[in-house]
């Protein structure tokens, strides 16, 4: 995972993370869901990123290119 992508899922976690919390103490539920979801696909992209990592890694022994 390079560090832009890093930065970038984080960033997307943090903002939905805000949302959530305003969306809770403004009791504005499309907010809350909304902040949730930004929190969700950032989990998603950090996944993929993670198993894309791995699978490199399991090609550069298998390969050995170190």
């Amino acid at each position: 995972m390079s560090v832009g992508d890093k930065f970038s899922n984080k960033a997307e976690e943090l903002k939905g993370r805000a949302k959530e919390a305003v969306g809770s103490a403004t009791d504005d539920d499309d907010l809350k869901n909304e902040g949730r979801a930004d929190q969700a696909s950032s989990a998603a992209k950090k996944g993929a990123e993670k198993v894309k990592d791995k699978a490199n890694e399991v090609a550069e022994k298998l390969t050995g290119d170190d």
